[in-house]
This record gives C-alpha cells, structure tokens and sequence, in this order.
C-alpha cells in the first residue's frame, strides 16, 4: 500500500492479508507515515514507537501472530493501561506512569493479532477539562471529549480503529464530531479491567471506527467471534424517541436527523415516533450527579496526594460530588435500577430507538469539548448504542445521530445500524 492510497476496510484488510495481498507492514507503513504528516498538527497521539509497531506487523506477516484482527493497527485512549506505553490519564499527575500491563482489551486485541500504534489523548481522568487534540476536519474546532484522541486518530486516517471509554458521551460525541462511528457495547460487554475508573456503574469500553462494519468487527473479534454483515432481507423498525432533551439540539442538528430517517423510511425501514416517559426524563439529571459522585470516590487518592495538579473544573465537579449524602445516592442508584428492569417497554413496538447524538457541529476553539448530554440516559441504562455522522452542517462539519438497542442486543444493534449507515450522506459520500 503507497503512503496516500486510502485505508481498505477491516473486513477487505483481513482478507488480502489472509491471501497475500497485502501484508501487515504495508498497513503499519501507511499508518505510521500519516502520523508523522499529521500528528504535529492534530495531536492526537501522546506516545507511538515506530520500531515496536513494525515488529508486530512483521509477525503478523511472518505467521507467528495469527487471529480475528491479524495486522490491523489501532490505538488506545489514555485512560487505558497498555504495557508498552505510559498511562497518564490526562493529567500531570501521572506523567510517566507506566503499569506493566495491558488493559483487557488492549491484550485481547493483542491476542487476535492486531497492530498497536500507540496511545492517543484523553481529557483529565476522562471528564470534562480538555487536553490538546484539534478535530482533523477543522483543526480550530474541538474533537469532542474525552475520547478525543481516539475519534481523532481514525478519522484522519493515523489508525484504523481505536478503543474509547464512554462515561456520558465519551465515544458518541466525538465520533460525530470527527466524521467517524463510535459503538458504545452494552454495559460490561466488553471488560473494564485496566481501565481508569471514573463512574463504575457506568464506565463502558467501546470503539470508534471509520465505519459500523469496522467497529463490530473490533469488539467481535476481541470475543473471537466474526461480524456477518446484515441479510438483504433484514426488516426492522425504529423508533424516532423525542424527550425535552430535544430543545438543545440545533435546528440544523434536527433537520439531518429527521432527513435520515425520512431516507429510511423511503428504503422500506419501519419508523415511528414516540416519547420517552416522564420517570426516564428525570433519570437524565440523576446520570450527571451519580458521575459526581462516584468520580469523587474514585479520585479520592488525587484529592488527597495531588490537589493542586487537578484542574479547577474537576475540582468544581468533585466539590458536587461531594454535596451528595448516601441516602440520595443510593436512591439514584435505585431508581436507575428499576428503570433499567423495565426498559424493554421502550421497546415493545420498534427494534431499535433513533436520538441525537450533539447539540450541533463540533465547537470552535479547544477550551470546551461539547455537551455530552444526548449520551447520558443511554449509558446509565446500560443500553449499547452506535453514533454516526450523517450529514454536513452550515459550517462544514457533521451532523450526526445515535441508534440504540436492547441489552445485549449488540449483534443486532450492530447490523441495524450497518444497514441505516448506507443512507448517511457523510458516510456514503453523497
């Protein structure tokens, strides 16, 4: 593959490597290159070793690294251990810190025989404060955060996957900021072993990918299984879910929404409108305040060993933590859980539900990363989701929406979503 030739898909790379077509080194090259082109620019990687990378790839191609995600390269955020490179979980506190080991799904990806590029930026322990990465398509607006190393790596081509986690709307935000898909799995799907923690009853590891078929693919293959794309004859319905939430999404942000769906419908997908009920509205502002809460517990060695290394936001955001008493967070949590045993009702006349996925394009200037809010009800349900760009906005950059499914209903969600993708203008180029 020459430096400038655009990367295959995984499947198609997969397959020329298995035939011969093309080796693992060629996909490490063309990476590697488009890192030192690109990187000083976008900032997304903090660390990447070019001779570690190639002596992976040549054992791909030696056959002595075999596996589901054979010489596919990826990255990782920064708030997931990987042996060969720091972990600072963005903050100055960790500068260095190095852990010995990989992350579950930086060893499973390692098992299946995929091609670690190196580590890329996160916001501070993956909340709110921003680090330096710009967005690729415009580099004077944010990429979103926190996974904003990862969306950023893939969709300027430096990687062709990587591993985010997602809090609120760590990996939906920024996969539609950035032009990319970002796959949110069902709680616990894929394992947070190795992971900073921040919220554990939310924290969720996903991937982000140039496209849904990529992104499956990744998380599939770290469980050994293969992604088969969707049948010709898949028939299913979805559910256009509008909540109060709606008012903070731009006209424009609405107007794709609606558009996509209209094109669904018009390719013989089912859709239908309905609201969410009023018990999930109040959940939304429960999300934020169990996050506060929790990152404050999680942040007690910070607070008490580094305080002064913690940016004021975080600190803002601990000292709310911290002005929440027992008995209302293990109310929240309570009513989290009930919810969570009865939200297949949401579901009883469609497969899967449409939503926003940003209040807009991505934001101009690097001190704010965008609102997460979109994301926040879907996480704390536990329920997978997969984010895409769908349409170009007034000042150029993507508009997108989120599809979500059952629990463990990933597979499903998966090729759902893969077929509505086709008719998303970003992706299809149209």
């Amino acid at each position: 593959m020459r430096s400038g030739i655009s990367l295959p898909s995984i499947a198609q790379a997969l397959r020329d490597i298995e035939t011969g077509a093309l080796r693992a080194r060629d996909l490490a090259e063309h990476c590697l290159a488009r890192i030192s082109a690109r990187n000083p620019e976008v900032q997304a990687f903090l660390a990447s070793d070019a001779g570690h990378v190639r002596a992976q790839a040549d054992a791909v191609d030696a056959g002595l690294r075999r596996g589901l995600l054979r010489g596919i390269p990826y990255v990782v955020k920064d708030v997931i251990e990987t042996a060969a490179y720091p972990t600072t979980y963005g903050s100055p506190i960790y500068s260095g810190h190095t852990t010995g080991r990989d992350a579950a799904c930086v060893a499973l990806s390692q098992e299946q025989g995929a091609v670690l590029l190196g580590k890329v930026a996160t916001s501070e322990f993956a909340t709110q404060t921003p680090g330096l990465v710009r967005n690729p398509l415009n580099l004077a607006h944010t990429p979103g955060g926190s996974s904003s190393g990862s969306a950023a790596a893939v969709a300027d081509g430096m990687a062709m996957a990587a591993w985010g986690t997602q809090t609120t709307g760590s990996i939906t935000r920024p996969a539609v900021y950035c032009g990319v898909v970002g796959y949110k799995p069902s709680f616990g799907f894929v394992s947070a072993a190795g992971v900073g923690v921040l919220s554990p009853s939310q924290d969720t590891v996903g991937v982000l990918a140039r496209n849904v078929a990529d992104a499956a693919a990744v998380v599939l293959g770290t469980h050994g299984q293969r992604y088969h794309a969707p049948s010709d004859d898949l028939r299913y319905t979805v559910g256009i879910c509008l909540s109060a939430q709606w008012r903070h999404a731009s006209a424009q942000a609405l107007e794709a929404l609606r558009s996509w769906t209209a094109r669904l419908a018009a390719a013989g997908i089912g859709v239908k409108e309905l609201t969410l009920p009023a018990e999930y509205e109040s959940l939304i502002e429960d999300q934020s305040r169990l996050v506060a809460y929790e990152a404050r517990q999680a942040l007690t060695h910070e607070r008490m060993t580094a305080a002064t290394q913690l940016s004021p936001r975080l600190h803002e955001r601990l000292a709310g933590g911290g002005r929440i008493d027992l008995v209302e967070y293990l109310a929240m949590q309570r009513r989290a859980f009930e919810l969570r045993c009865g939200v297949e009702a949401l579901f009883a006349d469609v497969d899967a539900l449409v939503y926003p996925a940003s209040d807009d394009e991505a934001e101009q200037g690097l001190a704010n990363s965008g609102s997460p809010r979109f994301g926040a009800l879907w996480t704390l349900l536990h329920l997978p989701t997969v984010a895409m760009p769908l349409d170009a906005g007034s000042g150029g950059l993507p508009l997108g929406a989120q599809m979500i499914g059952r629990a463990g209903s990933d597979v499903a969600l998966l090729q759902m979503a893969e077929r509505a993708s086709a008719h998303s203008r970003w992706l299809s180029g149209t």
